[in-house]
């Protein structure tokens, strides 16, 4: 009894099918970036078949995506049919503790904009041969 190959699909359009770019070119640069990996292997051929069952990640704004492929797809559809594509393995990120204030901008401590005081003791600091 002969098995049926197995639906393949390229790896930039599966990822531009699901939704995750806006372009397929979009995916296809950021898997020749080297920035893809399928079963925990990193890719760079945007050519690179994939199936279901194998498992993707990559970057995606800053989060770092891993998703398990369910479906090859056919088109790009809308979003509720690209959602069906892939179940969505990120781990979630981890909650600030209670009482932690630290912030993106520790200098500021989440107040916003420095103010004027705050600028000129900056630039006091800084070589006053350099504006920047």
């Amino acid at each position: 009894m002969i098995d049926q190959p197995k639906e393949t699909i390229r790896l930039d359009k599966w990822l531009w099918q699901a939704r995750f770019f806006k372009s397929r070119s979009l995916a296809a640069g950021v898997v020749s970036a080297g920035k893809v990996r399928v079963d925990g292997t990193p890719v760079s051929k945007p050519a690179r078949s994939v199936s279901t069952g194998d498992t993707l990640t990559f970057v995606k704004e800053r989060e770092t995506k891993v998703v398990r492929i369910l479906a090859c797809g056919t088109r790009r559809g809308p979003a509720t049919e690209a959602q069906a594509l892939y179940e969505d393995l990120t781990p979630e990120p981890p909650k600030p503790k209670p009482g932690d204030t630290r912030s993106a901008t520790p200098s500021f401590d989440g107040k916003g904009r420095p103010t004027k005081k705050h600028r000129r003791n900056l630039m006091s600091h800084r070589d006053a041969d350099d504006p920047f």
